[in-house]
């Protein structure tokens, strides 16, 4: 089974939730290591897509600057 990429979108949804999980007493230690990892993760993937797209917004100013 492959594994499909979240979005954007999806990804920061996901890191409101862990964040609540993570501010709850209930949940047992080993249980909130295992969702710290998966919000580092997360929020590794999401650095990356926002730099992605920050260097393509740049690439479009300059092209447009050349273009006038």
């Amino acid at each position: 089974m492959t594994k499909t990429k979240k979005t954007f979108e999806e990804s920061m949804n996901r890191l409101e939730e862990i964040v609540r999980l993570l501010e709850e007493e209930e949940q047992p230690l080993d249980e909130k290591i295992k969702l710290f990892e998966e919000g580092l993760k997360l929020t590794k993937e999401c650095n990356d897509t926002l730099k992605g797209y920050e260097e393509e917004v740049e690439k479009i100013v300059k092209d447009n600057k050349e273009d006038e």
